[in-house]
């Protein structure tokens, strides 16, 4: 169980728990003006639940195969008081068919490439991009997705470079983040939004330090989550 300034997350029955990844996309991804929104793959539904705290027009479809998740996601949000504007289904987004397009999909999508598995076919599912692989991602966020809509994502940095080869000419990079755990440390993880265009953009790159060697944390990371985290 993890208590937020404004809600709590209840993570016991789904596979992938709460951590840092899902709240720093939660927090970063631009949804200012957004009306609807699509999280892939809401395990728990703490990145709905978070851009209907952050954006008060929003409505939030989330998504996840996995049906024990969704019913965990379900209780999460109905403990809310956005839960009118979310809605969740146990459905894969490459069937995943909406009468109106979204103006934003937001995934943290998984992303280890094993050959050997887990005996819990549910940890295999959050865990292994064979669930959601890079290229359904992006062809579904290319068919979901408004003229000019956004795709935000969290990944390793060692993905990031295969992600955006499966993107190129579909979706346009527009924002990208590198994350550094620990001050002098290499990135790694990697937020980036991309944007369902005609035409190349110009990315605006920037890094994002979580904690410093004497343990405090940084600034703008404690900017970035202080809407969140009891702490800040």
């Amino acid at each position: 169980m993890f208590c937020f300034k404004h809600f709590t997350i209840d993570d016991a029955r789904t596979a992938m728990k709460v951590g840092t990844d899902g709240v720093l996309l939660g927090a970063w991804a631009d949804i200012e003006g957004d009306r609807r929104i699509l999280d892939v793959g809401t395990g728990s539904g703490i990145i709905a639940i978070m851009s209907a705290q952050r954006n008060a027009m929003a409505h939030i479809t989330a998504l996840d195969i996995d049906c024990d998740a969704v019913a965990q996601a379900e209780a999460n949000i109905s403990a809310t008081e956005w839960s009118e504007r979310i809605e969740c289904q146990c459905v894969d987004v490459k069937i995943f068919a909406n009468d109106e397009r979204f103006d934003h999909i937001i995934s943290n999508p998984p992303y280890f490439m094993e050959t050997t598995h887990s005996p819990n076919r549910q940890r295999n599912m959050a865990r292994s991009a064979e669930s959601l692989p890079f290229e359904v991602l992006v062809a579904s966020a290319e068919r979901l997705l408004n003229e000019g809509g956004k795709l935000s994502v969290v990944l390793p940095t060692e993905s990031a470079s295969m992600f955006r080869y499966e993107a190129f000419e579909r979706l346009w990079l527009n924002r990208l983040c590198s994350v550094v755990t620990v001050e002098g440390d290499a990135p790694k993880r990697v937020l980036m939004e991309f944007v369902r265009s005609d035409k190349p953009l110009m990315p605006r790159c920037e890094e994002l330090i979580i904690q410093h060697r004497d343990g405090s944390y940084d600034s703008k990371y404690r900017e970035l989550t202080k809407d969140f985290y009891l702490n800040f």
